[in-house]
């Protein structure tokens, strides 16, 4: 639970973590300037320090439940909800996802092991906005196969990112990079 004192968005205390704003669905990609872009750069540039945070105590041995409590944690300081938390039910404020789990894993208490692929999903919301960030990191030595993965993701992060303008579906920036 989080402390009253945090701008909640309005899914954050339904029962089943449904979101308003999503049923009734967006037809366009809103263009934010002004205030609305420096307060969109400012929710980014905090959620960027919380995934910082929590990436530096990846290592093996580690559990997702620690790290999620280290970005409960970070969010509290920071008077961030963590955009996860009951999400559609979501249980947890950060998703971390190992290995052949591609996204939205839940924490637990797996721990982490040389070798593994993990990926860092951190979002928060702040005054109105939501960040939403990853990264995926390599713990300890890793095979060869697994390099070549996460560099070939890499490249096409850079490729996408190449399109990204105004009026941009995500539906279009993966036919492309497909």
């Amino acid at each position: 639970k989080m402390p009253e004192s945090i701008q909640k968005p309005d899914y954050a205390n339904e029962p089943d973590g449904r979101s308003e704003i999503e049923r009734v669905g967006m037809r366009e990609v809103p263009v934010l300037e002004g205030d609305q872009l420096a307060t969109m750069k400012e929710v980014c540039r905090l959620g960027r320090e919380v995934l910082d945070i929590a990436s530096r105590f990846l290592k093996a041995g580690v559990t997702g439940d620690q790290i999620d409590r280290i970005v409960y944690q970070a969010c509290v300081e920071r008077q961030l909800y963590p955009s996860p938390l009951n999400y559609n039910g979501f249980p947890k404020t950060v998703c971390v996802s190992a290995n052949e789990v591609i996204c939205h894993g839940i924490p637990d208490c797996r721990p982490i092991e040389e070798g593994d692929i993990i990926n860092l999903d951190v979002s928060v919301f702040y005054k109105g906005f939501h960040s939403d960030l990853n990264e995926t990191f390599l713990i300890g030595q890793c095979d060869e196969d697994s390099q070549r993965l996460v560099r070939t993701a890499y490249k096409s992060l850079h490729a996408a990112a190449k399109l990204i303008r105004p009026g941009t579906f995500y539906r279009d920036v993966g036919n492309d990079i497909h």
